[in-house]
């Protein structure tokens, strides 16, 4: 097994925190694995002035200038240190396979096809799919496989988010199904190392019909354009919209929520209250996923609304929502939320993404001739995601802030990592870290590591055959990603090379 590539400092930390426990059983917090104890609430700082960083015995990187700061990419030895050859082998063989277009094509042909009522057919597309993308993609098909790949993570330096594959529910009794799987997700946590797990990912779509959120949003967008519509059933909540934020998907003014919508909703309420009650039992915070924007806004206003009403341990954000970066009101969004919470002294975190959906949402807007929601090209897009991921790390400078950085750009990587040695902030704070799917930008997730910064891979898990929508549904929503993996793959070619022609070293 490879050794921890955790720095001494983060295990001095652990140790002290172990040492000086009470006698009753306390999980320490989970987003701060290694976080010196705290006897009160963070103080407001001002934002501070970059400035270059002292550098210290205990420093992961030689570099004295943030401005300077890069990423160590030609050691591939170091690299990837903690990855077998075989491991190396795998990897670079499901990267290669998945950049092509045309293997998502097939999949999804395959799976929508008559060919799958064949028992015999089925069998076999299943059991090929099991040794293959979803071993390489997914972390097993129960909790008790799914630990194993999260203590192999934490051996190689990286923390785990678990990810329940789960897709859309249908009706309340398939959101009860699926809320016992996020509590028994949640719940099983309490049996790993605290610091294993960074967090759990809840899915709004898996405990509320989308036709009922749908709904909501639409309600809310039009609440948006005409303030005196009264909403019954609004909790206290933090804004959703900005003045830029498009509302082209509610034309008309929409019909209230029938008594049974109505119902449905209080039932979704309660259910997100329930995981937000066993998330603080269990100490871990939650990551609120993302969907498209017909019914994004209901999933903000769920996810504020939890905010409000439930912190975690210490008072940090129990409540972790979702920014897309490729959306043109992204910033405005993310300023106006942020500020609102600070107001309201409700602590809030967020994890930036760059987003999932750009085909169809363009789509979409091309066929009601509007505007798209999307940048019009991918640099907007990367500058939008920087400029979100400086504010959110000056905000943690400041004392109020969480984030995580979800990316698989090294160059957002590598700004951010210079953002925040230049803010003066350590680079295991508990604050912030940095995120990539699993299976997905091993070279940036090991090449932060290796640099000191707290590092999460996205865990999907759970069976095969009910992944396997997921699994496609992903591979469909990053084409983009996994045809960009070229610099993974050539790093993986040029270190299993090494290892053929000097095993030795």
């Amino acid at each position: 097994m490879a050794s921890r590539s955790v720095h001494p400092k983060v295990i001095r930390n652990l140790r002290r925190l172990n040492s000086s426990a009470p006698s009753i059983t306390v999980v320490p917090p989970l987003i701060n694995p290694g976080r010196p104890e705290k006897v009160a609430k963070r103080p407001l700082q001002p934002t501070p002035t970059p400035s270059p960083p002292t550098t210290t015995a205990d420093s992961a990187s030689t570099s004295t200038n943030s401005s300077d700061f890069q990423l160590e990419l030609d050691d591939t030895k170091r690299l990837f240190s903690s990855v077998s050859t075989p491991k190396l082998i795998k990897s670079a063989s499901m990267l290669k396979i998945s950049s092509y277009d045309r293997a998502a094509d097939f999949g999804l042909w395959i799976m929508t096809s008559g060919l799958m009522n064949n028992p015999m057919v089925r069998k076999l597309v299943l059991a090929a799919t099991e040794h293959t993308f979803y071993s390489h993609f997914c972390a097993g098909k129960d909790l008790e496989k799914a630990s194993r790949t999260v203590e192999k993570l934490w051996d190689s330096g990286l923390g785990a988010m678990l990810d329940y594959g789960l897709e859309h529910a249908t009706d309340n009794e398939s959101c009860d199904r699926n809320l016992q799987e996020f509590l028994r997700t949640i719940n099983s946590t309490k049996s790993v190392d605290s610091c294993q797990v960074s967090f759990v990912v809840v899915k709004i779509t898996a405990i509320c019909p989308p036709s009922l959120l749908r709904r909501v949003s639409d309600l809310l967008r039009w609440e948006q354009k005409d303030k005196s519509l009264h909403l019954p059933w609004k909790l206290k909540n933090l804004p959703v919209f900005s003045e830029s934020s498009p509302l082209y998907h509610t034309m008309t003014r929409p019909p209230p929520l029938s008594r049974e919508e109505e119902h449905d909703l209080e039932l979704a309420y309660e259910r997100l209250d329930k995981i937000c009650k066993n998330s603080i039992e269990a100490n871990k915070p939650l990551l609120i996923d993302a969907e498209d924007t017909a019914i994004q806004p209901a999933i903000d206003y769920f996810s504020y609304s939890a905010a409000i009403k439930y912190t975690g341990k210490e008072d940090d954000p129990l409540i972790f929502n979702t920014i897309q970066a490729y959306l043109k009101d992204a910033k405005e969004r993310l300023v106006i939320a942020k500020k609102a919470a600070d107001k309201m002294g409700v602590p809030v975190g967020f994890k930036l993404v760059r987003g999932a959906y750009m085909s169809s949402e363009k789509q979409f807007a091309a066929s009601l001739g509007v505007k798209s929601p999307i940048h019009d090209d991918i640099q907007k897009t990367h500058n939008c995601f920087d400029d979100c991921a400086e504010f959110l790390l000056e905000e943690v400078a400041r004392g109020s802030g969480s984030v995580v950085l979800a990316t698989h750009n090294i160059e957002s990587g590598r700004k951010a990592a210079s953002k925040a040695i230049s803010l003066g902030l350590e680079r295991n704070n508990p604050y912030f870290q940095f995120a990539q799917l699993y299976g997905m930008a091993e070279v940036l997730s090991f090449s932060l590591r290796n640099e000191g910064f707290r590092v999460s891979k996205y865990l999907p898990f759970g069976p095969v055959e009910q992944i396997m929508p997921y699994l496609l549904r992903r591979a469909e929503e990053n084409r983009g990603l996994l045809a960009a993996s070229s610099i993974d793959r050539a790093l993986m070619k040029k270190e299993l090379l090494r290892r053929l022609t000097s095993p030795g070293s």
